[in-house]
């Protein structure tokens, strides 16, 4: 049950935009790639306007299922220094107001079950951190507000390991599930990506997501911050394709140069066409 107490996140107007339900069945159904992209975190609202509609033009005309995705809080920052986001009450009124805006779906993080309850009144997909994805109170918490949960496979764990986590999911009333592939930890500030994680996690049922971007990142190759190859971002979703992925996780920016977290590892907002028209070139080779 949710806490007694609340947080402000003041007046919330949800737009007419696709029901839940319909999103679900969109995504579920995989007639369409679908694609969850935007900033790391939220460094503005107009980087978050600029990118959204961006984003979603390009993929209507393409017609691609479009998700938009931020968070108000990078709460594993390598560096207790490094910035974190606008915090949960003023982030989840910027989403709010791209959801309205532009119409388009909302995907963010949550770390803690009061903040699940509180985000699942605004949001889409709540989505669970991979660090946190054997969480079970916080897994109970974002599968009872009812919304779309996307948990993502943890750098430490197998593919086959996620089938306890689905366990913890369906136990909870959880059946609106995606399970996201992002790499795994491979020796010391690297990650490898094995694609028959896909095949392997498909077998649990539901939609999977490959993460293009978090799969090429270098944790703490930076020293007081992650490094990472964006160079590889690009190739590895075209594989991830190619071996069965019903959904695209992208982290796009204007400028990843000046980006505030994690640069290094994501794809230019201007290369974003270029590679999904090449996403749907294999997908409908590989169908």
């Amino acid at each position: 049950m949710p806490p007694a107490f609340t947080l402000a996140v003041g007046p919330v107007k949800k737009p007419v935009v696709t029901s839940t339900a319909k999103l679900w069945q969109q995504i579920r159904s995989g007639r369409k790639l679908t694609l969850i992209a935007g900033p790391c975190v939220i460094e503005s609202e107009a980087l978050c306007r600029k990118v959204a509609r961006q984003m979603r033009d390009t993929c209507r005309r393409l017609g691609v299922n479009y998700v938009f995705k931020a968070s108000y809080d990078k709460a594993n920052r390598t560096s207790g220094k490094s910035f974190r986001g606008p915090g949960l009450d003023e982030g989840l009124k910027i989403l709010s107001r791209i959801r309205e805006e532009f119409g388009v779906p909302i995907l963010t993080d949550v770390h803690s079950e009061s903040q699940a309850y509180v985000a699942g009144e605004v949001v889409d997909i709540l989505q669970i951190p991979a660090f946190l994805c054997r969480q079970t109170d916080l897994i109970d918490a974002a599968v009872s507000t009812g919304q779309i949960v996307n948990i993502k496979k943890g750098q430490f764990l197998s593919p086959a390991e996620m089938t306890q986590v689905v366990k913890k999911a369906n136990e909870a009333g959880g059946e609106k599930l995606m399970l996201t592939e992002r790499g795994t930890t491979f020796g010391y500030n690297n990650l490898v990506s094995d694609m028959r994680s896909i095949a392997i996690m498909k077998r649990l049922g539901y939609p999977i997501v490959f993460d293009a971007t978090h799969s090429v990142q270098l944790p703490g190759g930076g020293g007081d911050k992650s490094s990472g190859q964006r160079e590889f971002a690009p190739l590895l979703a075209r594989c991830a394709i190619t071996a069965g992925a019903d959904a695209i996780f992208v982290e796009t920016h204007p400028n990843p140069d000046q980006a505030l977290s994690d640069g290094p590892n994501m794809i230019p907002l201007k290369e974003m066409p270029a590679l999904i028209k090449s996403l749907l070139k294999i997908r409908a080779a590989v169908r």
